[in-house]
């Protein structure tokens, strides 16, 4: 691995040098590093480039990392990614992607990740993007994810994205079957001129199954934001969709939440709400003694972090 990377994987999958248990790491495109446990064993895709990771039923308190590393420009990364977590496996994936530029030339890594859980299986995945360099390219990070949850299984997504990510599409979408549930937290920062788009489509089709959507995220300078989800309760089930924005300078956001019942026993809700930050909150810091760019790094941090 080339300094860069072992730089990136601490920004994007806490790295101190080492990974314990499974893992793969990649850079530009190839394998840099790779283990298999007893209990999670990582296979090369036959047909595409990307992994095979297949969890073994029962696995508990494992973690596997799966971080990609970008670093120089002028790379075009994609890889495909396939996840078999066996039934009451109880495990965490740590994932995320760092792209750094440092010439004219874009660089981009598109990860398409397909996660199957069988039957009470319970997975954590975390997943942080980041972009870094002082290139002229784009730094581009544009994530697609696919969720198959059968019953009693739960997914619980973390996503990080703050600053440095030029141009990023970041979707989701999930099928989700009786009392299984999918939970995911949003957490979205962008400067300057970048631009970032989210999108999740949730079928809630089983009975009692349910969704979870909560998006933070802080447009900042000239940069836009656009936010769109779509819940579809085709059982009894329970959904619900929040975005929150905060708008600094002459950030931009667009928020589109939408809801399809299509049983009577679906409950669905959803929540947008966009504005700017509250100035009585900045003056309550600053008699504290913090100086007004203070205050409002305090506030973004506190919010983004809620």
């Amino acid at each position: 691995m080339n300094a860069i990377t072992e730089k990136l994987l601490g920004m994007i999958s806490d790295w101190k040098g080492a990974f314990q248990g499974a893992y793969n790491i990649r850079e530009d495109g190839q394998c840099a590093g790779r283990q298999s446990s007893d209990n999670i064993r990582i296979e090369n895709k036959p047909d595409a480039p990307g992994l095979i990771i297949h969890i073994a039923p029962g696995t508990k308190g494992e973690t596997v990392y799966i971080p990609a590393c970008v670093t120089h420009s002028n790379v075009d990364d994609v890889v495909y990614n396939e996840f078999y977590v066996g039934a009451e496996a109880d495990v965490e994936i740590v994932a995320g992607c760092g792209v750094h530029s440092d010439g004219e030339e874009d660089a981009r890594h598109n990860g398409i990740h397909s996660f199957y859980l069988k039957q009470g299986a319970h997975v954590v995945y975390k997943e942080k993007h980041i972009g870094t360099g002082t290139g002229q390219g784009l730094r581009k990070i544009d994530p697609i994810t696919s969720c198959v949850l059968e019953a009693d299984s739960v997914l619980e997504m973390d996503t990080t994205q703050i600053g440095g990510v030029d141009r990023t599409t970041r979707k989701t979408v999930a099928k989700v079957a009786d009392r299984a549930k999918l939970v995911i937290r949003e957490r979205l920062m962008t400067d300057g001129e970048e631009t970032a788009k989210t999108e999740f489509e949730v079928d809630l089709n089983g009975q009692d199954s349910g969704v979870d959507l909560i998006s933070r995220s802080v447009a900042r300078d000239s940069s836009q934001q656009e936010y769109r989800s779509i819940i579809r309760g085709n059982n009894r089930c329970t959904g619900h969709s929040e975005c929150d924005a905060i708008l600094v300078g002459n950030g931009k956001v667009s928020a589109a939440p939408e809801l399809f019942a299509g049983n009577l026993d679906a409950a669905l809700i959803h929540e947008a709400a966009i504005g700017k930050i509250a100035g009585e909150q900045i003056l309550k810091l600053r008699t504290l003694g913090l100086t007004e760019e203070e205050a409002e790094e305090k506030i973004i941090e506190g919010f983004l972090k809620g």
